[in-house]
Protein backbone atom coordinates (compact mmCIF):
# COMPACT_ATOMS: atom_id res chain seq x y z
CA UNK A 1 0.00 0.00 0.00
CA UNK A 2 2.88 2.37 0.69
CA UNK A 3 3.48 3.09 -3.00
CA UNK A 4 -0.13 4.09 -3.42
CA UNK A 5 -0.08 6.21 -0.31
CA UNK A 6 2.69 8.52 -1.50
CA UNK A 7 0.80 10.94 -3.74
CA UNK A 8 1.61 14.57 -2.98
CA UNK A 9 -0.87 16.03 -0.49
CA UNK A 10 -1.92 19.65 -0.53
CA UNK A 11 -3.64 21.61 2.20
CA UNK A 12 -7.19 22.81 1.47
CA UNK A 13 -8.91 24.78 4.16
CA UNK A 14 -12.40 23.79 3.02
CA UNK A 15 -14.28 24.64 6.17
CA UNK A 16 -14.00 27.42 8.72
CA UNK A 17 -10.65 28.94 7.87
CA UNK A 18 -11.99 32.24 9.16
CA UNK A 19 -13.03 30.50 12.36
CA UNK A 20 -9.46 29.24 12.81
CA UNK A 21 -8.02 32.71 12.27
CA UNK A 22 -10.36 34.09 14.91
CA UNK A 23 -9.08 31.63 17.51
CA UNK A 24 -5.39 31.78 16.70
CA UNK A 25 -2.85 34.42 15.77
CA UNK A 26 -1.02 32.82 12.84
CA UNK A 27 1.88 34.17 10.86
CA UNK A 28 3.73 32.58 7.92
CA UNK A 29 6.36 30.02 8.85
CA UNK A 30 9.55 30.92 6.99
CA UNK A 31 11.56 28.19 5.27
CA UNK A 32 14.61 28.78 7.48
CA UNK A 33 12.39 28.54 10.56
CA UNK A 34 10.83 25.36 9.24
CA UNK A 35 14.26 23.77 8.77
CA UNK A 36 15.32 24.79 12.27
CA UNK A 37 12.07 23.75 13.95
CA UNK A 38 12.25 20.22 12.54
CA UNK A 39 14.98 19.55 15.10
CA UNK A 40 13.02 20.86 18.12
CA UNK A 41 12.62 18.10 20.70
CA UNK A 42 10.32 17.16 23.56
CA UNK A 43 12.27 15.16 26.13
CA UNK A 44 9.30 13.56 27.85
CA UNK A 45 6.15 13.31 25.73
CA UNK A 46 4.15 12.15 28.75
CA UNK A 47 5.15 15.00 31.07
CA UNK A 48 6.18 17.99 28.95
CA UNK A 49 3.12 19.82 27.73
CA UNK A 50 4.57 23.34 27.37
CA UNK A 51 8.21 23.75 26.36
CA UNK A 52 10.13 26.96 25.57
CA UNK A 53 12.88 26.66 22.94
CA UNK A 54 15.72 29.14 22.34
CA UNK A 55 13.66 31.74 24.22
CA UNK A 56 11.91 32.34 20.88
CA UNK A 57 9.54 29.42 20.30
CA UNK A 58 7.05 27.37 22.27
CA UNK A 59 5.80 23.82 21.80
CA UNK A 60 2.36 23.56 23.41
CA UNK A 61 0.56 20.20 23.48
CA UNK A 62 -2.40 20.46 21.12
CA UNK A 63 -5.61 20.93 23.16
CA UNK A 64 -3.86 18.99 25.97
CA UNK A 65 -4.74 15.85 24.03
CA UNK A 66 -3.59 12.46 25.25
CA UNK A 67 -1.28 10.58 22.90
CA UNK A 68 -2.71 8.30 20.25
CA UNK A 69 -1.52 4.70 20.03
CA UNK A 70 -2.37 3.37 16.58
CA UNK A 71 -2.27 -0.30 15.64
CA UNK A 72 -2.49 -0.92 11.91
CA UNK A 73 -3.12 -3.99 9.78
CA UNK A 74 0.45 -5.13 10.46
CA UNK A 75 -0.27 -5.42 14.20
CA UNK A 76 2.44 -2.89 15.10
CA UNK A 77 1.61 -0.23 17.68
CA UNK A 78 2.73 3.34 16.95
CA UNK A 79 2.43 6.50 19.03
CA UNK A 80 1.47 9.95 17.77
CA UNK A 81 1.62 13.24 19.73
CA UNK A 82 0.60 16.69 18.47
CA UNK A 83 2.04 20.04 19.62
CA UNK A 84 1.32 23.56 18.44
CA UNK A 85 4.44 25.48 17.41
CA UNK A 86 4.22 29.13 18.49
CA UNK A 87 6.51 32.11 18.16
CA UNK A 88 7.05 33.40 21.69
CA UNK A 89 6.70 37.01 20.58
CA UNK A 90 2.99 37.65 20.23
CA UNK A 91 2.25 33.92 20.69
CA UNK A 92 1.84 33.68 16.94
CA UNK A 93 0.99 30.21 15.69
CA UNK A 94 3.37 28.75 13.09
CA UNK A 95 2.22 25.17 12.65
CA UNK A 96 1.57 21.79 14.20
CA UNK A 97 4.44 19.51 15.25
CA UNK A 98 3.85 15.78 14.94
CA UNK A 99 5.94 13.34 17.00
CA UNK A 100 5.63 9.75 15.76
CA UNK A 101 7.20 6.93 17.77
CA UNK A 102 7.40 3.42 16.34
CA UNK A 103 7.16 0.11 18.18
CA UNK A 104 10.94 0.06 18.71
CA UNK A 105 10.99 3.49 20.33
CA UNK A 106 12.46 5.32 17.32
CA UNK A 107 10.99 8.80 17.02
CA UNK A 108 10.16 10.66 13.82
CA UNK A 109 8.73 14.14 13.57
CA UNK A 110 7.07 16.35 10.99
CA UNK A 111 6.02 19.98 11.06
CA UNK A 112 2.69 20.80 9.45
CA UNK A 113 2.79 24.51 8.52
CA UNK A 114 -0.23 26.73 9.05
CA UNK A 115 -2.27 27.91 6.08
CA UNK A 116 -0.28 31.15 5.67
CA UNK A 117 3.03 29.41 4.89
CA UNK A 118 4.81 29.90 1.57
CA UNK A 119 4.60 27.22 -1.11
CA UNK A 120 8.28 26.35 -0.69
CA UNK A 121 7.62 25.46 2.93
CA UNK A 122 4.80 23.15 1.87
CA UNK A 123 6.99 21.49 -0.76
CA UNK A 124 9.58 20.72 1.89
CA UNK A 125 6.89 19.42 4.24
CA UNK A 126 5.60 17.03 1.55
CA UNK A 127 9.12 15.74 0.95
CA UNK A 128 9.62 15.22 4.67
CA UNK A 129 6.45 13.25 5.33
CA UNK A 130 7.10 11.09 2.27
CA UNK A 131 10.58 10.35 3.63
CA UNK A 132 9.02 9.15 6.88
CA UNK A 133 6.44 7.13 4.95
CA UNK A 134 9.21 5.29 3.10
CA UNK A 135 10.62 4.11 6.43
CA UNK A 136 7.34 3.79 8.33
CA UNK A 137 4.71 2.13 6.16
CA UNK A 138 1.34 3.93 6.17
CA UNK A 139 2.59 6.90 8.20
CA UNK A 140 0.73 9.26 5.84
CA UNK A 141 -2.48 7.26 6.26
CA UNK A 142 -2.24 7.39 10.06
CA UNK A 143 -1.35 11.08 10.06
CA UNK A 144 -4.29 11.89 7.79
CA UNK A 145 -6.67 9.94 10.01
CA UNK A 146 -5.56 11.72 13.19
CA UNK A 147 -5.66 15.18 11.60
CA UNK A 148 -9.10 14.54 10.12
CA UNK A 149 -10.31 13.73 13.65
CA UNK A 150 -8.58 16.49 15.54
CA UNK A 151 -8.99 19.54 13.36
CA UNK A 152 -12.28 21.32 12.79
CA UNK A 153 -11.76 21.33 9.02
CA UNK A 154 -10.55 18.92 6.38
CA UNK A 155 -6.74 19.12 6.24
CA UNK A 156 -5.97 16.98 3.26
CA UNK A 157 -7.25 16.27 -0.18
CA UNK A 158 -5.23 13.96 -2.37
CA UNK A 159 -4.20 15.53 -5.66
CA UNK A 160 -1.69 14.70 -8.36
CA UNK A 161 1.04 17.20 -7.51
CA UNK A 162 -1.58 19.92 -7.29
CA UNK A 163 -2.76 19.38 -10.87
CA UNK A 164 -6.38 19.37 -11.95
CA UNK A 165 -7.41 16.22 -13.77
CA UNK A 166 -9.03 18.38 -16.46
CA UNK A 167 -5.65 19.66 -17.63
CA UNK A 168 -4.25 16.15 -18.02
CA UNK A 169 -4.37 14.25 -21.30
CA UNK A 170 -6.08 11.25 -19.73
CA UNK A 171 -9.19 9.67 -21.14
CA UNK A 172 -11.42 6.79 -20.15
CA UNK A 173 -14.24 6.87 -22.70
CA UNK A 174 -16.56 3.92 -22.15
CA UNK A 175 -13.97 1.59 -20.65
CA UNK A 176 -15.07 0.67 -17.11
CA UNK A 177 -12.15 -1.06 -15.52
CA UNK A 178 -9.15 -1.25 -13.17
CA UNK A 179 -5.37 -0.95 -13.43
CA UNK A 180 -3.74 -4.38 -13.62
CA UNK A 181 -1.97 -3.90 -10.28
CA UNK A 182 -5.17 -4.18 -8.26
CA UNK A 183 -5.42 -7.40 -6.21
CA UNK A 184 -8.32 -9.83 -6.59
CA UNK A 185 -9.44 -12.04 -3.67
CA UNK A 186 -9.45 -15.75 -4.58
CA UNK A 187 -11.42 -18.66 -3.14
CA UNK A 188 -8.42 -20.13 -1.31
CA UNK A 189 -7.79 -16.89 0.61
CA UNK A 190 -4.87 -15.77 -1.54
CA UNK A 191 -4.71 -12.72 -3.82
CA UNK A 192 -3.78 -12.34 -7.46
CA UNK A 193 -3.00 -9.28 -9.56
CA UNK A 194 -5.90 -8.48 -11.84
CA UNK A 195 -3.70 -8.58 -14.95
CA UNK A 196 -2.75 -12.19 -14.09
CA UNK A 197 -6.32 -13.49 -13.66
CA UNK A 198 -7.18 -16.42 -15.97
CA UNK A 199 -10.49 -17.94 -17.12
CA UNK A 200 -11.46 -20.59 -14.60
CA UNK A 201 -10.01 -18.74 -11.59
CA UNK A 202 -12.41 -18.82 -8.66
CA UNK A 203 -12.86 -15.41 -7.04
CA UNK A 204 -14.79 -14.08 -4.05
CA UNK A 205 -18.15 -12.39 -4.54
CA UNK A 206 -20.05 -10.77 -1.63
CA UNK A 207 -23.79 -10.30 -1.24
CA UNK A 208 -24.22 -6.57 -0.47
CA UNK A 209 -27.31 -7.20 1.67
CA UNK A 210 -26.27 -10.20 3.78
CA UNK A 211 -22.51 -9.51 3.63
CA UNK A 212 -22.01 -13.22 3.03
CA UNK A 213 -19.20 -14.28 0.72
CA UNK A 214 -19.49 -16.94 -1.97
CA UNK A 215 -17.34 -17.91 -4.93
CA UNK A 216 -17.76 -17.36 -8.63
CA UNK A 217 -15.72 -18.48 -11.62
CA UNK A 218 -14.06 -16.10 -14.03
CA UNK A 219 -15.20 -16.55 -17.62
CA UNK A 220 -13.02 -13.88 -19.21
CA UNK A 221 -10.52 -11.16 -18.38
CA UNK A 222 -11.11 -8.22 -20.70
CA UNK A 223 -8.01 -6.10 -21.43
CA UNK A 224 -8.52 -2.63 -22.88
CA UNK A 225 -5.89 -1.01 -25.06
CA UNK A 226 -3.10 0.97 -23.44
CA UNK A 227 -4.00 4.65 -22.99
CA UNK A 228 -3.35 7.38 -20.46
CA UNK A 229 -6.47 6.54 -18.48
CA UNK A 230 -8.04 8.80 -15.90
CA UNK A 231 -7.88 7.09 -12.51
CA UNK A 232 -9.83 7.68 -9.29
CA UNK A 233 -8.11 6.51 -6.13
CA UNK A 234 -9.97 6.04 -2.84
CA UNK A 235 -8.25 5.60 0.52
CA UNK A 236 -10.76 4.01 2.89
CA UNK A 237 -10.43 3.28 6.61
CA UNK A 238 -12.17 1.54 9.47
CA UNK A 239 -11.21 2.54 12.99
CA UNK A 240 -12.05 1.39 16.49
CA UNK A 241 -11.13 3.78 19.28
CA UNK A 242 -10.91 3.39 23.01
CA UNK A 243 -10.04 6.39 25.15
CA UNK A 244 -8.38 5.72 28.48
CA UNK A 245 -6.98 7.88 31.25
CA UNK A 246 -3.56 8.29 29.62
CA UNK A 247 -4.03 7.62 25.91
CA UNK A 248 -6.40 6.92 23.04
CA UNK A 249 -5.96 3.49 21.47
CA UNK A 250 -6.86 3.18 17.78
CA UNK A 251 -7.18 0.01 15.71
CA UNK A 252 -6.88 1.31 12.17
CA UNK A 253 -7.43 -0.68 9.00
CA UNK A 254 -6.89 0.97 5.63
CA UNK A 255 -7.25 0.07 1.97
CA UNK A 256 -6.59 1.76 -1.37
CA UNK A 257 -8.67 1.18 -4.50
CA UNK A 258 -8.04 2.53 -7.99
CA UNK A 259 -10.40 2.41 -10.98
CA UNK A 260 -11.54 4.43 -13.94
CA UNK A 261 -13.95 7.12 -12.70
CA UNK A 262 -17.01 5.49 -14.25
CA UNK A 263 -16.70 2.09 -12.54
CA UNK A 264 -19.80 1.37 -10.40
CA UNK A 265 -19.67 0.78 -6.64
CA UNK A 266 -22.18 0.47 -3.85
CA UNK A 267 -22.18 3.04 -1.06
CA UNK A 268 -24.49 3.45 1.89
CA UNK A 269 -26.23 6.10 -0.24
CA UNK A 270 -26.72 3.65 -3.13
CA UNK A 271 -24.92 2.80 -6.35
CA UNK A 272 -22.45 5.40 -7.62
CA UNK A 273 -19.59 5.69 -10.05
CA UNK A 274 -16.31 5.70 -8.15
CA UNK A 275 -15.56 9.18 -9.50
CA UNK A 276 -18.77 10.47 -7.88
CA UNK A 277 -18.07 9.06 -4.42
CA UNK A 278 -17.29 11.73 -1.83
CA UNK A 279 -14.95 11.74 1.14
CA UNK A 280 -16.90 10.65 4.21
CA UNK A 281 -19.07 8.14 2.35
CA UNK A 282 -19.02 4.45 3.24
CA UNK A 283 -18.20 1.41 1.09
CA UNK A 284 -18.15 -2.29 1.98
CA UNK A 285 -14.73 -3.90 2.59
CA UNK A 286 -13.18 -6.99 4.09
CA UNK A 287 -11.73 -6.16 7.51
CA UNK A 288 -8.60 -8.24 8.08
CA UNK A 289 -8.77 -7.71 11.84
CA UNK A 290 -12.35 -8.87 12.38
CA UNK A 291 -12.49 -11.23 9.35
CA UNK A 292 -15.87 -9.69 8.51
CA UNK A 293 -17.29 -7.52 5.73
CA UNK A 294 -17.84 -4.06 7.16
CA UNK A 295 -18.39 -0.46 6.06
CA UNK A 296 -15.18 1.56 5.61
CA UNK A 297 -15.17 5.37 5.37
CA UNK A 298 -13.57 7.20 2.44
CA UNK A 299 -10.79 9.23 4.04
CA UNK A 300 -9.16 10.61 0.90
CA UNK A 301 -9.95 10.76 -2.81
CA UNK A 302 -7.48 11.43 -5.59
CA UNK A 303 -8.16 11.93 -9.30
CA UNK A 304 -5.23 11.79 -11.67
CA UNK A 305 -3.91 10.62 -15.03
CA UNK A 306 -2.52 7.12 -14.53
CA UNK A 307 -0.07 7.13 -17.43
CA UNK A 308 -0.16 4.89 -20.49
CA UNK A 309 -1.26 1.41 -19.39
CA UNK A 310 -3.75 -1.33 -20.11
CA UNK A 311 -6.78 -1.58 -17.85
CA UNK A 312 -8.85 -4.67 -17.15
CA UNK A 313 -12.25 -5.97 -16.17
CA UNK A 314 -13.43 -9.46 -15.17
CA UNK A 315 -16.51 -11.25 -16.47
CA UNK A 316 -17.79 -13.98 -14.12
CA UNK A 317 -20.43 -16.68 -14.29
CA UNK A 318 -22.50 -15.28 -11.44
CA UNK A 319 -22.51 -12.76 -8.61
CA UNK A 320 -22.62 -8.99 -8.91
CA UNK A 321 -19.48 -8.07 -6.96
CA UNK A 322 -15.75 -8.68 -6.66
CA UNK A 323 -13.27 -7.91 -3.90
CA UNK A 324 -10.60 -5.66 -5.38
CA UNK A 325 -7.82 -4.72 -2.91
CA UNK A 326 -10.26 -5.85 -0.23
CA UNK A 327 -12.92 -3.35 -1.37
CA UNK A 328 -16.24 -4.55 -2.76
CA UNK A 329 -16.83 -3.36 -6.34
CA UNK A 330 -19.60 -4.11 -8.80
CA UNK A 331 -19.29 -5.94 -12.07
CA UNK A 332 -19.90 -3.40 -14.81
Amino acid sequence: MSKLLLPVLTLLWLVSALHVQAQTNPRPLRLEEYQKAKAFQIKDLDADTYVKIENAYILDRYELRKPYFITGDDGLRKRMDLYRLLAKEGLQELGLMVFYTNEKGKRYQALLPNFTADGKVWEQYFEDIHAVDREEKNFVLKLSYILSKELAFQQYKVLNQGKDLKVESATYGNDICFPGTQEVALENGSKKLLKDILPGDRVVTVDPETKQATVTQVQELVAHEAKNYAITQLVVVAAQEKTGNTATEVLLSGKVLEATPNHPMLTRAGQKKIGEILEGEEVLCFNQKTRAYEPFTVLRKKEYAGGVQKVYNMVATEGTTFLMNGVMVLQK
